[in-house]
């Protein structure tokens, strides 16, 4: 009964997770700021788990981990996220400050490939926050096109309102969700 439930709530993860992944390889727009040092330290801790768990059989698995770990501390402290404004996806002077340093951290290491990710408040439907989404990762990709990073290592979807980083429904929330957050692949 246990072994159903927990395929049950797998498959649940598994469709819910391709029904709001939206890729793109030819739109770009798009921000990144600095919340996506959540998703950093969500796959941080997940390669970190596994790397402790490998650092008791052999101190070769942790080392690379804490390679990994150490490239996305980088984008981090170069600023992983950019933020928007309400319906909109125009990098502002803050963002394109970001992408600049984002764009040098790529150059810098030019076997790093990357995902923009898009995403949106809660407010508007599915669809137009998943198009909205799209638009502002594009934004991001493009300005860092501009800065000579090569396409071919962005890769850019958008969550929409699918995956918030602030709970609540107020200007606070809302304005931390309204983002475009690069992560390594």
């Amino acid at each position: 009964m246990l072994q159903r439930l927990i395929a049950l709530a797998a498959v649940a993860f598994f469709v819910a997770a391709c029904e709001t992944a939206s890729q793109t390889a030819t739109d770009s727009a798009g921000e990144s700021s600095s919340s996506t040092a959540s998703s950093s330290a969500s796959t941080s801790s997940s390669s970190g788990s596994s790397g402790s768990s490998s650092s008791s059989s052999s101190g070769t698995a942790s080392s690379s981990s804490g390679a990994v770990d150490s490239v996305e501390d980088k984008l981090a402290a170069v600023g992983n996220t950019v933020y928007f404004g309400y319906d909109s996806a125009v990098l502002d002077g803050n963002s394109q400050a970001t992408l600049y340093r984002q764009a040098a951290f790529l150059k810098g290491n030019p076997s790093l490939t990357v995902t923009i990710e898009g995403h949106c408040d809660e407010r508007g439907t599915r669809e137009y926050n998943l198009a909205l989404g799209e638009r502002r990762a594009a934004a991001a990709r493009d300005y860092l096109l501009a800065q000579g990073v090569n396409p071919a290592r962005i890769r850019v979807i958008s969550y929409g309102k699918e995956r918030p980083v602030a709970a609540g429904s107020n200007e606070t929330s809302w304005s931390k969700n309204r983002r475009a957050a690069t992560v390594l692949n």
